[in-house]
């Protein structure tokens, strides 16, 4: 499946939609309600209001498509669903319009403004319904008849996986689970070797991490015994932060907590557990926050980027920047970027947390992570879709392994972009062990169960008042 292609298919039919739906309306503005007006015949002119209409408008529409989440899992997009949401959000669309560009027209009558909203709409609807509706039952066509399909892991190795696998493989129309193996449970009773003859046998629950993203799955189906419900906390845990769907089969409704929700009416009964942290508008507003709000720090206080690499060159030998490595969102590592506050030689001996009296920070350094200036070219990693403002601190693998140790929830964190600041860091500061990144977790996993964008707002004026003060530990 090409989804770039598949949003690009989208985004052209929406704005031709648009473009459409503003010609003819402008068309009938003028040879209809204009008319209405001056008793006469108005000349259809297209002015400099129509061009820009049919570049704006357009543009004002996608990005309100973007800000619900209409390109977000482009494949699974139920008819019904989105033909629902077309009419709420065209409504919606179209009163802005009018009381922005509509409102102060020409007009006879107060009844030519119901007449502007609705054609204007209808033709919105229509245009764009029409066209989406075509892209959907293009694609559920292809999900129907297997050609294309979303890379399924199922877990579990016994009857109740083998009868899913059997269920969903027979079906007529297919729901789109391409299943390219399964895994087994530890430690039980092994893996149905009938199962094995239709579906490659990928290893155990401790391999997921390498499965996941070896073999590219999308969703994972767990069909497990009820003697393995113990497992089940285990096996969520484990797949929770890699950004997947997650689905059972209904007999373990009744020992998952959290929201769930039907996947199917026609195809094999199975319940998807529903993890989403912040309604798609928020975070879509979040991420334009992120950008903006960091573009902004880095055009405006670039005097501040030249003054601090300055002073770290002139204060202490080696780079002005300390580049390495961190964990991120979906576990992925990325290079994350501070302005150098310790010695060179800080980790000659390996990966070390600091303390208050550490010889290693630099006079500077102290300063600097007084403030928290050190973290500032983070911004970058910002733009760069690596994190956030706000969110949890990423930390290097070999702190991780020794937290999960004693906080196997950790892997929760991943589940959002690490942030510059953080919940954790304004309440606790920074950890100087283990023990304390252990503490301060508490803080991160209450900061992931409430995300929003008022949670975040309040956070970045801690932060602001930390640094002002000069407050941070």
């Amino acid at each position: 499946m090409n989804k770039k292609l598949q949003v690009i298919k989208y985004l052209f039919a929406d704005i031709s939609a648009a473009m459409l739906a503003w010609a003819i309306f402008y068309s009938f503005r003028k040879i209809y309600i204009e008319t209405a007006k001056f008793g006469k015949p108005v000349p259809l002119v297209y002015d400099q209001q129509y061009f820009w209409g049919l570049v704006f408008i357009p543009l004002f529409w996608i990005l309100i498509y973007y800000l619900i989440g209409t390109y977000k899992d482009i494949y699974r997009k139920s008819r019904l669903k989105e033909l629902g949401q077309t009419f709420l959000i065209s409504t919606i669309g179209v009163l802005i319009i009018f009381f922005t560009l509509l409102l102060d027209d020409e007009i006879g009558s107060y009844r030519n403004y119901y007449q502007s909203i609705g054609t204007l709409f209808l033709l919105h609807v229509g245009f764009t319904g029409t066209f989406r509706g075509i892209l959907s039952s293009v694609t559920n066509y292809r999900i129907h008849n297997r050609q294309i399909g979303f890379n399924t892991l199922l877990v579990g190795s016994n009857e109740n996986a083998l009868k899913l696998f059997s269920e969903m493989e027979g079906q007529s129309k297919s729901s789109g689970n391409k299943f390219v193996g399964f895994v087994h449970i530890e430690n039980k009773n092994g893996f149905s070797q009938e199962l094995k003859k239709n579906l490659p046998h990928l290893g155990e629950l401790s391999d997921l991490k390498n499965i996941i993203p070896n073999k590219k799955i999308e969703e994972v189906i767990i069909a497990i015994e009820s003697f393995e419900h113990e497992n089940i906390g285990k096996i969520v845990n484990e797949l929770d932060y890699h950004g997947l769907i997650i689905k059972v089969i209904p007999d373990m409704y009744d020992i998952l907590s959290g929201s769930v929700k039907m996947t199917s009416i026609f195809g094999a009964p199975l319940i998807e557990i529903s993890r989403e942290i912040m309604p798609t508008w928020e975070q879509s507003v979040k991420r334009m926050m992120d950008i903006t709000i960091s573009l902004i720090a880095l055009i405006l206080f670039s005097w501040v980027y030249i003054i601090l690499a300055i002073a770290v060159k002139i204060s202490s030998k080696g780079p002005i920047f300390y580049s390495h490595e961190r964990i991120g969102w979906h576990g992925k590592p990325f290079m994350i970027h501070k302005f150098r506050s310790m010695t060179v030689d800080a980790e000659k001996s390996g990966p070390a947390l600091s303390s208050k009296q550490d010889i290693r920070i630099t006079p500077l350094g102290r300063f600097l992570r007084k403030v928290r200036l050190d973290e500032i070219p983070q911004f970058y990693n910002v733009i760069m879709g690596e994190m956030s403002l706000v969110g949890p601190r990423p930390e290097r693998q070999f702190f991780i392994d020794q937290i999960i140790q004693k906080a196997p929830h950790y892997k929760h964190l991943h589940k959002v972009r690490p942030g510059i600041t953080s919940w954790g860091q304004v309440k606790y500061g920074y950890a100087e062990n283990v023990d304390e990144m252990v503490h301060r977790l508490k803080y991160d996993i209450i900061y992931i169960e409430n995300m929003s964008l008022g949670v975040d707002l309040k956070i970045l004026i801690y932060t602001i008042l930390i640094v002002v003060q000069g407050r941070g530990k």
